[in-house]
């Protein structure tokens, strides 16, 4: 039951460990954050994937009962949640592409919640586990939804998402080449 959490939260700390230890990639616990989310979609999206068979993690048949019987083609949409969960991993370990992964992760997790109440309510089996409860269930992906807007600073004011954006300056001979700096405030 709390082995996707551990997947989130173990490496998010490891990261932060290492940030405090100096590694810059990690100087936040907000970009420690967006790379334990993507650590934990590494290994969830991976098992979308795995052949039955293999039990240190669930298959994709275990996933494909997971989906409710209104969505169409199961075990295509088990594939292609995969695939989205391991792009919006990429996602969010690039800089560049954080905010819109973090954004996309958060519509793909509310996408995939009725699959979520569904093995829940109809005691779907998780890799020979007995189902999560739902009142499990919906408190984790509500925080998973948190973090990934919260790790993307999806969730800041535009006056705060523009101070995050650095800004290049050249042609100053005091700073050959530009530096970054943060851009001057939003004046209301």
């Amino acid at each position: 039951m709390l082995g996707t959490l551990m997947l989130l939260l173990g490496p998010w700390l490891g990261f932060r460990l290492l940030g405090a230890l100096g590694v810059r990639r990690f100087a936040t616990w907000r970009d420690s954050a967006a790379h334990g989310l993507a650590f934990m979609l590494v290994a969830t999206g991976t098992a979308h994937f795995v052949p039955d068979g293999v039990t240190v993690m669930p298959s994709h048949t275990d996933l494909v009962a997971m989906v409710p019987p209104f969505v169409p083609f199961p075990r295509l949409a088990v594939y292609l949640t995969g695939v989205l969960e391991l792009l919006g991993a990429l996602g969010l370990v690039v800089g560049a592409t954080r905010p819109a992964a973090g954004a996309g992760l958060a519509v793909l997790f509310v996408l995939m919640f009725p699959a979520n109440v569904y093995a829940a309510v109809a005691d779907v089996p998780f890799n020979g586990e007995p189902a999560t409860p739902l009142w499990f269930r919906v408190p984790e992906q509500v925080l998973f939804i948190g973090i990934a807007l919260w790790a993307a600073g999806v969730t800041d004011g535009p006056r705060a998402r523009r101070a995050l954006v650095p800004v290049r300056r050249g042609g100053d001979s005091s700073r050959p080449g530009g530096e970054e700096r943060p851009a001057p405030p939003v004046r209301e």
